[in-house]
Parts: structure tokens; sequence; C-alpha cells
């Protein structure tokens, strides 16, 4: 008797609850549904873009300092090394004495242009990637400097390719004040401008040298790339 009655008390009490599950699921479905019509409706009205100069929109406030200054406190900030050479013959000496304190051997040049410039004042360097895995810097252009971050733009478009800046320890980039643009698209612009619609298959954005750091915040430079970094910028 007590069994029959437990089953008359479950069949009872089940239908109501079966109803209300059954409601609902009606109303999420109504209320889904609801939500799927608005979303059509609005991709059929036809509306002015409000921001149509957006991307032409400056992300940020006028500098008030030199491109030259605010792009060394910026990449001194992130542990890059900065000189400003007045000219090639102040760069090579800067160069020469740089490579006797830090008793350089094997430095790795491959752009045409830069070895122009060091040949014409005789200083040694290799020019193919003969022992490549022995060497200490890696001496390259760069397309663009970023004042607003200091930051530098690399591509793969000239003999320097993917490795120079990459492998050994050392990375250094020669670069023109020419070469000085305020923010990231400015830089972006002066590589469409240079290359068109053939833009090199890979552009790098460098912010200081190689770093990384574990769960307790200890940073490590030089972990998945050059340890030191160091930009000259001549005038031109």
């Amino acid at each position: 008797m007590g069994i029959a009655r437990l089953r008359s008390l479950f069949t009872t009490h089940g239908s109501p609850l079966t109803a209300h599950h059954s409601l609902t699921m009606r109303n999420i479905t109504t209320s889904k549904e609801k939500l799927l019509k608005k979303i059509r409706q609005a991709l059929l009205e036809k509306r002015d873009n409000p921001y149509p100069n957006l991307e032409n929109l400056p992300l940020y406030p006028p500098a008030d300092e030199m491109l030259e200054v605010m792009f060394a406190e910026q990449f001194a900030e992130v542990s890059g090394q900065f000189s400003f050479c007045e000219d090639e013959v102040q760069f090579i000496e800067t160069l020469l004495i740089l490579a006797a304190e830090r008793n350089w051997h094997k430095i790795y040049c491959w752009e045409p242009a830069l070895q122009a410039i060091l040949s014409r004042y005789e200083y040694p360097y290799f020019e193919t990637d003969k022992d490549f895995e022995q060497a200490e810097v890696g001496f390259t252009l760069c397309e663009a400097l970023i004042a607003r971050n200091g930051s530098i733009l690399l591509s793969n478009a000239n003999e320097a390719g993917r490795r120079l800046s990459i492998y050994p320890p050392v990375h250094i980039v020669l670069a023109y004040s020419s070469q000085l643009v305020p923010d990231l698209k400015d830089g972006f612009a002066l590589l469409k401008q240079k290359y068109g619609d053939n833009i090199p298959s890979m552009i790098s954005n460098v912010t200081g040298p190689s770093r990384t750091a574990d769960i307790e915040k200890t940073l490590v430079l030089g972990a998945h790339g050059p340890k030191e970094l160091f930009v000259f910028l001549l005038d031109g």
C-alpha cells in the first residue's frame, strides 16, 4: 500500500514538473528567436558608418619631442643601446671602440649597402655565412625606427634575410634619421611606399633584446634571440 502511494505521488507531481520544464525550454527558445530576429533585422538595415575616418585618426596626441630623442628614450627603456653619429667616420670610430671593449672578432654583414660603408673604412667583417654558428655580431640595416615605443622594423627583403638579426648574441642596426617615424602605422606606410604590392613575407617589430620571464617575474635577456641590441643612427 505504501509503494502504491509513492507511485501515485510521483505520477501526480511529475506531470507539473515536466510541464514546467517544457515551458521553460519554450521561453528560452523564444528569447533566442527574438535575439536572432533582431540580428537579422540589423544586418538588413543599411546605415552610414559613424566613424568613416577612424583609421586615419591619430591614436596618440602629437609628440612635443624630436623623434630622435623620443626613440632614444624609449629604446633605452627596453634595454636597447643607442648611439647617434653625425657621419660615417664617427660611426666607424664608435664601432671600433665598442668592438675593442667587447672583444668582437666575428662580425657578420651581408647587405651590400652596409658592406660598402665598412669596406670604405677597411673595417673587417664576414660577408658569407661560413662558420655562422660562431657569429658574435649580426650587423644589419632596417626598414624603420618607431619612435613611440623604441622599436625597430625589420624585414627579410634584403640579403640579411631572417637569420642575421636573430641568431648572433649581439645585433647591431645601422639606421638613418629619415627612417624615423612616430608610430607603427607610419612604419608600414614606409614599407608600402618602398615595396608597393610586393610586401616582404616577414616583417618583424623588434622592441629591445630578446627576453622572457618566469612565474617569479625573473627577467632573462637573450633567451630566444640576441642578448644585446644596438642602434647607430646616422643623420641623413
